[in-house]
């Protein structure tokens, strides 16, 4: 019998030997700094942070083992000796024959991207994030995204919604196969609520890719999680370890690219892997102009070796437990005050429908984005919007709703506590409580390419409400009669 059979409460599975104060900031001076970002959370700095949920990637607190390694680095030029130990263990996981490293995992991606993208190419993912979108856009290629949820599946309990659709695969591929440079899978689906896809899905994925010779890719910044879940839910794999499950997953590839910010467990670097040796000859040359040296790749000695040792502690399961396991209980939290959730609950994040705590706040209004400045004006916590702001610009230039609106709560991996979950539970159910409280917003400026990062925003004022367009007011009434149809249903 364990001790979870006994009924004993979890812990974190780890001690604290060194400690970072938490500045607190009032209420009105909250106000005043969320005004002066523009209501922008990436502008807010970072000591003004209370709970910091922005993302989980870079985000990370270091093991014993990996500070040690640190102090192993080695700086040569170039043939470091922990290159060699970081390649040996990114080979031992992915089974890559070359290996690329790079300061990020988006360095990674423009490097593989401009070697495989023609203008007019198309390329399909279970689900492109936004920067990963963007080097697909600045090649000149078509992103295109084949996600198996939809808005009616995303808040149900159905598991591995983070598949590609393998039919509208196959009809894509059956229409424009010559044109698609590659598809890449997202492990997990960081925009469809950080969701696994499931092993079944990798090896059909493999093979309609296989039929239509075109390559696969995996984004894998969280593979471990990915691999985790698949031992979870996933029928025939309870009794293998997460390597081998991870291992596994990446013999139906021909490559991947990685952030080692996020199942890396380090503070910076990623790496391109690739079977293909051209190609790999090929980044190479890249790699040198846009990065580095092959055997630093725009990192030093010592980041190497915290990667190589960060890559193998993400793959311990008791980690992984306490991992998902927190997650999980913010989850619970947030549900229990009567807040709809991404279910179930992903690896890395919750996703709040942020149109459950503030229900009278159109989508173009942002209410993901209000979401996110009421949640640092309650509560310090700082958090990311998908919704209409990230995803609801138009190639046109028009602004359309997005499916959803969600706010995705991060959380930083062996960083905060229990209480720190209960925490930011109380501040969601208050601001649902007070919901009356906070308005829309509206864009006062915005950059061209990647605008969530950088925009400027301010509160809807009544007199602009009043004098909205016919337009707009069709797209409120239509938002209006879809939630009053979910009611009903």
């Amino acid at each position: 019998m364990t001790d979870s059979d006994k009924g004993f409460p979890a812990f974190e599975p780890y001690r604290v030997k060194s400690v970072e104060k938490i500045k607190a900031t009032s209420y009105e001076e909250r106000v005043k700094i969320l005004e002066k970002a523009k209501n922008n959370p990436f502008a807010i700095k970072a000591v003004d942070i209370m709970i910091d949920l922005l993302t989980d990637s870079g985000t990370s607190a270091m093991s014993t083992e990996q500070w040690s390694a640190l102090m192993r680095g080695e700086e040569s030029y170039a043939g470091s000796p922990s290159y060699y130990r970081f390649e040996n263990t990114v080979k031992e996981i992915t089974g890559f024959s070359e290996v690329l490293p790079a300061h990020q995992g988006r360095a990674a991606e423009d490097i593989l991207f401009s070697n495989i993208i023609e203008p007019g190419d198309i390329a399909i993912s279970n689900g492109f994030f936004d920067t990963t979108w963007a080097h697909v856009a600045n090649n000149g290629a078509l992103a295109v995204n084949l996600p198996s949820f939809n808005k009616e599946t995303l808040f149900t309990d159905v598991k591995f919604k983070g598949d590609i659709s393998i039919e509208k695969l196959i009809e894509r591929l059956a229409v424009d196969s010559s044109r698609v440079c590659f598809v890449i899978l997202t492990v997990t689906n960081n925009i469809g609520g950080g969701q696994p896809v499931s092993m079944a899905n990798i090896k059909a994925t493999a093979a309609v890719c296989r039929r239509y010779k075109v390559k696969l890719y995996f984004d894998a910044c969280r593979y471990a999680e990915n691999a985790y879940f698949i031992k979870k839910y996933e029928d025939g794999y309870q009794h293998k370890s997460v390597i081998e499950i991870a291992q596994e997953m990446f013999t139906y590839a021909d490559g991947c690219t990685m952030s080692a910010k996020k199942d890396g467990l380090a503070n910076i670097g990623g790496f391109l892997a690739l079977r293909d040796s051209e190609l790999a000859a090929n980044c190479r040359q890249d790699l040198i102009l846009k990065e580095g040296y092959p055997t630093y790749g725009g990192l030093s000695g010592r980041d190497l070796e915290c990667i190589a040792v960060g890559l193998m502690e993400a793959l311990d399961e008791e980690y992984l437990q306490y991992r998902i396991g927190q997650v999980e209980y913010l989850g619970k939290l947030l549900t229990d005050a009567g807040i709809r959730i991404v279910r179930p609950t992903g690896g890395h994040a919750v996703y709040v429908d942020a149109t459950s705590v503030l229900p009278h706040i159109p989508p173009l209004q942002y209410p993901g984005v209000a979401l996110c400045g009421a949640i640092y004006k309650e509560g310090g916590i700082r958090a990311f919007e998908i919704g209409s702001l990230l995803l609801g610009k138009q190639a046109d230039g028009t602004e359309a709703p997005a499916e959803y609106e969600l706010v995705r709560l991060c959380i930083p991996r062996r960083v905060y506590t229990r209480s720190h979950m209960r925490y930011i539970a109380a501040v969601h159910k208050y601001i649902k409580q007070h919901a009356h409280q906070y308005s829309g917003l509206q864009i006062s400026w915005e950059a061209k390419r990647l605008r969530h990062f950088t925009i400027e925003l301010e509160p809807v004022k009544e007199a602009h409400e009043s004098a909205n367009t016919p337009v707009m007011t069709e797209v409120e009434s239509l938002t209006n009669k879809v939630r009053e149809t979910i009611k009903v249903a």
